[in-house]
């Protein structure tokens, strides 16, 4: 790693870094990469902050061996990352809590820099990003110099960048207007194919690339690439949809088989922001986007470091970068008796998923389901509730709590002679309100309503498909009576706190 290179490129995001020392995590005196390294030294702490060797995997050859191989045989070494999407714009998340948003949003920003930390510490040969670096137009320049800061910083030690737009790089002005350092290759809009020299007569490297100058290619990209250089080891970049993957959109589409059998030893992907590899005649990788930005894209976070030897296999390395991760976390009721049981039960939960995260930061949607005496307590107090939750997530420190989600239900009795006005309203709700079809018509008509004033993602992620509007409605209505019978039934002594 180069001296000094972590605190020169963080200076001006260390308000995350003030804010870990104040939890505990870092000293005043170090840096998040300092940390990393003492915590490891101590035996401490690897479970936020740890190298995942045991997800690495090998093309054409067992880890083991292929680390011994790494060791022997001249190997060209590269990081690929992608969807970074700085600026994003996090409405849906600003609109529930503007404090989450704006740490999600800076932390873009810090994972970008730890990015450059790793192929620093690594020695790679070149860092490789496959699109949408930018989330749009909204593209602010205080961002492009942070970009061009960050990636002088790989110039200086003689690291190549190389990079394809992708459809949100396309809508940005930036794009066109950033000057680049001389490290930095931006592929164009017609195919390129460069030839790497190498040191130590190692086999020649030939770096594939191709952007696309519009949001929209519905068309697949692939037949438009230059052939594989015969003899050299060829690894291409594509801003690619594949197959499909809602709710992404569709964008030069192409399959799997057909670039297993292109000829090319890897495939930089991009665009879909869930991770997957595919292993064959060529190792096929979609890093996924590098920080998560809503409970979509929930889980840990990571790039590929790619070690590529002359006999041709490939040694694929993933290292989780993420600042934070959001994960659905389950709370069951039922065998809570009261509400400070619920409440220890609920800090239990918390401290468990906190210790198997893989960020340092855990954003949490809760959701409490179950059958409890306090069904109807729980929906009535739900600010109290996660007032509460705020509180432990405080105490257990870096966890944020992104939402509440209750769906609960009170055991119903059909015993003779335990009739109960509050269960016959809600069959009666149920059955002759919820079910008819004017009713279903009229809620349709409202949530469409709603929906087209949302954003276009947000949409997305709210109706998948076209099940979507008639779930949603009966999701909606299900709640909406639940929390009114709550109300009716506040002063049930049975679920009193």
């Amino acid at each position: 790693m180069v001296n000094g290179s972590v605190s020169r490129g963080c200076n001006k995001e260390s308000a995350l870094e003030v804010d870990a020392a104040r939890r505990g995590k870092l000293s005043s005196a170090e840096t998040y990469h300092q940390h990393r390294r003492r915590r490891h030294r101590e035996g401490t702490g690897s479970r936020r902050l740890r190298v995942r060797e045991h997800d690495a995997r090998t093309v054409g050859a067992n880890f083991a061996d292929s680390k011994r191989r790494v060791a022997t045989m001249t190997a060209y070494r590269f990081v690929h990352a992608a969807d970074i999407h700085l600026d994003s714009p996090l409405r849906s998340l600003a609109l529930r809590d503007p404090a989450l948003a704006e740490f999600i949003g800076n932390a873009s920003r810090l994972v970008f820099t730890r990015i450059i930390d790793l192929c620093l510490e690594e020695k790679v040969q070149a860092l490789l990003l496959a699109g949408d670096l930018y989330d749009g137009d909204q593209t602010s320049m205080k961002t492009a110099r942070f970009l061009s800061e960050q990636l002088r910083r790989l110039d200086a030690a003689g690291i190549e960048v190389f990079i394809i737009r992708g459809n949100h790089d396309a809508l940005s002005r930036i794009t066109k207007e950033l000057i680049l350092p001389e490290n930095v290759h931006l592929f164009g809009g017609r195919a390129e194919a460069i030839e790497i020299e190498r040191d130590r007569g190692g086999r020649t490297i030939v770096m594939h690339g191709l952007s696309f100058a519009k949001p929209q290619a519905t068309e697949g990209l692939l037949a438009k690439y230059r052939p594989p250089l015969d003899g050299a080891i060829n690894i291409g970049l594509m801003h690619t949809s594949l197959g499909g993957s809602p709710p992404h959109d569709v964008y030069a589409p192409c399959s799997t088989s057909d670039l297993l059998n292109s000829g090319f030893r890897y495939w930089a992907l991009g665009h879909i922001h869930k991770r997957s590899t595919t292993e064959g005649s060529c190792a096929i990788v979609m890093p996924g986007i590098r920080q998560g930005r809503d409970i979509g894209e929930s889980g840990p976070k990571s790039v590929t470091l790619a070690s590529v030897l002359d006999d041709g296999s490939i040694v694929l390395d993933e290292r989780i970068v993420s600042l934070a991760q959001f994960e659905r976390i389950s709370i069951d009721p039922s065998g809570a008796a009261s509400w400070p049981d619920l409440v220890a039960r609920l800090e239990t939960t918390l401290r468990d998923a906190a210790a198997r995260s893989d960020s340092d930061h855990l954003v949490a949607r809760l959701a409490i389901s179950g059958t409890t005496p306090m069904a109807w307590n729980i929906r009535r107090d739900a600010d109290l509730l996660r007032t509460e939750a705020e509180a432990r997530a405080e105490s257990i420190g870096n966890l944020w709590i992104e939402k509440l989600e209750i769906d609960c239900r009170r055991r119903v009795s059909i015993a003779a002679g335990n009739a109960d006005p509050v269960e016959d309203l809600r069959r009666m709700m149920n059955d002759e309100v919820v079910g008819s079809e004017g009713f279903r018509a009229e809620a349709n008509d409202i949530v469409n309503n709603l929906l087209a004033q949302l954003p276009p993602e947000c949409r997305r992620n709210i109706l998948p498909d076209d099940a979507g509007p008639s779930q949603l409605v009966e999701q909606l209505a299900g709640d909406g009576a639940e929390e009114i019978l709550a109300r009716f039934a506040a002063g049930d002594p049975e679920g009193a706190r």
